[in-house]
């Protein structure tokens, strides 16, 4: 047999930890919990990219799937503090809503240093439940511009460290929060991008579900160049549909409401976040699935 010790070997990749922050392009290894530390050290990339001078702010309450995510956000300080994000550990999920919704008061602040703050809230499905009137009032008064919200959910569909099985979709469609669910570590990063892209146009906050079989997962990721979107053909009503003070109790609220889900499906419509598997011309019959494990 001949000797294979003599054959040529491909070059490693020259890896380490903390390129699940750093790189750029290429592949990197990514739990589901590290994924939503980069969607935002991502978000805040793109806006320097793009000339705008943002800030994000986290706060959550951690519980299982999502109990890893504060530790996870305190080892990524370093990183989390080169692009001016802030994490606040809340004593509970309903607190963490309200500073996540403070943060998107300051574009409308004369004083301000950046152009908006980007939020990111956290908690379990449980967590969702029990902070639904300041989740409910979060969406109502809305994201700003250079802002935006994700509510990431932890759902364990499965009942695999939960006292009951839980999801959030129902929930937050009574809250009219649409929601993005990615099916794997990869899709996070996509879906984090998509999510506030959604939030900024449309004054909405962003449901952004995060299933045990995900977030608990891993995965070497391929990074993917960012994803230009086409503003849609929508006409905005003459009062916006952003974050504004006053904002004092009344229809306005209601019909705003209508107006941001009405921008959600044009947004929607004008970037499709559905992509096929496989494209056969001559195929006879076809399949639509969601792809997503556990539902």
């Amino acid at each position: 047999m001949p000797d294979i010790s003599d054959a040529p070997q491909p070059d490693l990749d020259d890896y380490s930890l903390d390129d699940r922050y750093v790189r750029q392009s290429g592949r990197v290894f990514l739990t589901g919990t590290q994924a939503l530390v980069r969607i935002l050290l991502d978000q805040r990339d793109r806006d320097i990219a793009d000339g705008i001078n943002s800030a994000g702010f986290v706060s959550g309450y951690r519980g299982s799937p999502l109990g890893g995510v504060d530790m996870e956000l305190w080892r990524a300080k370093k990183f989390l503090r080169e692009r001016r994000i802030e994490f606040l550990p809340a004593v509970n999920e309903d607190l963490a809503a309200t500073a996540v919704l403070g943060s998107q008061q300051v574009e409308t602040n004369p004083k301000r240093e950046v152009d908006g703050v980007f939020g990111l809230w956290y908690g379990k499905g449980p967590g969702v439940d029990r902070s639904g009137d300041a989740l409910k009032h979060g969406n109502a008064y809305g994201s700003s511009p250079h802002g935006g919200v994700l509510v990431v959910a932890g759902d364990d569909h499965g009942c695999v460290s939960s006292s009951m099985p839980h999801q959030s979709d129902v929930a937050f469609m009574a809250w009219f929060i649409p929601t993005l669910h990615p099916a794997s570590v990869a899709e996070y990063l996509a879906f984090g991008e998509y999510g506030y892209a959604l939030s900024r146009f449309s004054g909405m906050w962003v449901g952004f579900k995060a299933i045990s079989e995900t977030v608990e997962s891993c995965a070497s990721v391929d990074l993917r160049a960012r994803r230009r979107f086409v503003p849609p053909d929508f006409e905005v009503p003459p009062d916006g549909l952003h974050y504004r003070w006053p904002d004092l109790p009344g229809p306005q609220i209601e019909h705003r409401l209508e107006f941001k889900k009405n921008a959600v499906l044009a947004f929607a419509a004008a970037n499709p976040i559905d992509r096929k598997i496989y494209d056969i011309p001559d195929a006879t019959y076809g399949i639509s699935a969601r792809g997503v494990a556990g539902s």
